[in-house]
């Protein structure tokens, strides 16, 4: 029971009871609510920080599950690109070697993909940065994964091929030589034997009488037949045959041929016959390989008829001849 307020009248000499203003009572009024809601919000404060709603544990539970399968998942990834590392290693030193193909770019594996914004539609995500690091690994394992089914689909053709190829490499001497003693001037640095200065001899030189058979090397086509038997400087009379897979030879200062542009060879095939024109100072055949528009050693390509032993002494005769014949 609220107390009752009195008030001494000197006037009459005597208590009076005293009255509350309205204006006092809506100040009172104002006071309590404003203490009310002042404690509720402390109390809402306190709780939120210190005690968890159901629905808040279960949400932050959801969220460290989300996390964990987002962890395995690069975790997985991560496996799936050693693997993939693996098999790029094996196709492009074993593989494409076996088959002479040349390796696939690391600019091509790991070309870039997609736009700066790509992943915008994630960043308002929570822990938006797990989910775009995890959706960037996931395209460039796709992307990679494609390169590589590509390159077993060429590697594939390759294999089924390999008979043609094989077929194809120039792999024998280009005249009869089984004694080797038609074997002469090397690859390297020669004395040049018109200018008598070193220069480097792109090919290998072959001493054999005029009119002797000269053999296509490999299977291919005839893409040169030209020159002249009255020019003394040069190669003469060339022919040029291109084998397919990167492979090319040139037969030089020759007497005649035995072929046309255009004509189909298989190994063995006479293409023409040696002999001392052009640039020549003897009776020979200039011989040269090419691979993939580069001139290379031709003492590489012999195993068709040649032992192991027949092409040490093939080694030795050719480069202790210090002097080309062209």
């Amino acid at each position: 029971m609220a107390k009752k307020k009195y008030k001494f009248n000197p006037n009459t000499l005597s208590y009076e009871r005293v009255g509350i203003s309205t204006k006092e009572k809506l100040g009172k009024i104002l006071t309590y609510l404003s203490s009310s809601l002042a404690l509720a919000i402390i109390m809402v404060v306190i709780f939120l920080n210190f005690y968890e709603t159901p629905r808040s544990k279960t949400l932050k539970r959801e969220n460290q599950r989300l996390l964990t399968q987002y962890e395995l998942m690069s975790r997985d990834i991560e496996r799936v690109e050693q693997v993939l590392a693996e098999l790029q290693q094996r196709d492009d030193n074993i593989y494409r070697v076996i088959f002479e193909a040349e390796p696939i770019p690391s600019s091509v594996r790991k070309a870039g993909f997609g736009g700066s914004n790509k992943y915008s539609h994630l960043e308002n995500l929570n822990n938006s940065e797990l989910i775009i690091e995890t959706a960037k690994k996931l395209d460039i394992v796709a992307k990679e994964a494609y390169i590589q089914s590509k390159s077993y689909d060429e590697v594939l053709d390759l294999a089924l091929n390999k008979e043609k190829m094989l077929a194809s490499i120039p792999a024998i001497m280009p005249v009869s030589n089984e004694d080797l003693k038609r074997t002469a001037s090397g690859w390297g640095y020669r004395m040049h034997p018109i200018y008598k200065v070193r220069k480097f001899h792109y090919g290998m030189d072959f001493t054999s009488p005029v009119g002797t058979p000269v053999y296509a090397t490999g299977d291919g086509k005839v893409t040169e037949v030209k020159g002249s038997k009255r020019s003394r400087s040069g190669y003469g009379l060339v022919v040029t045959i291109d084998h397919g897979y990167g492979y090319e030879t040139i037969y030089a200062h020759m007497n005649g041929f035995n072929v046309r542009v255009g004509q189909k060879v298989k190994r063995g095939d006479v293409i023409g016959y040696v002999g001392n024109t052009g640039g020549s100072t003897a009776p020979h055949l200039h011989y040269e390989v090419h691979r993939n528009g580069s001139a290379v050693n031709p003492h590489y390509y012999y195993f068709k008829d040649l032992t192991p032993q027949e092409y040490e002494r093939m080694i030795a005769i050719s480069s202790n001849i210090g002097q080309s014949l062209d």
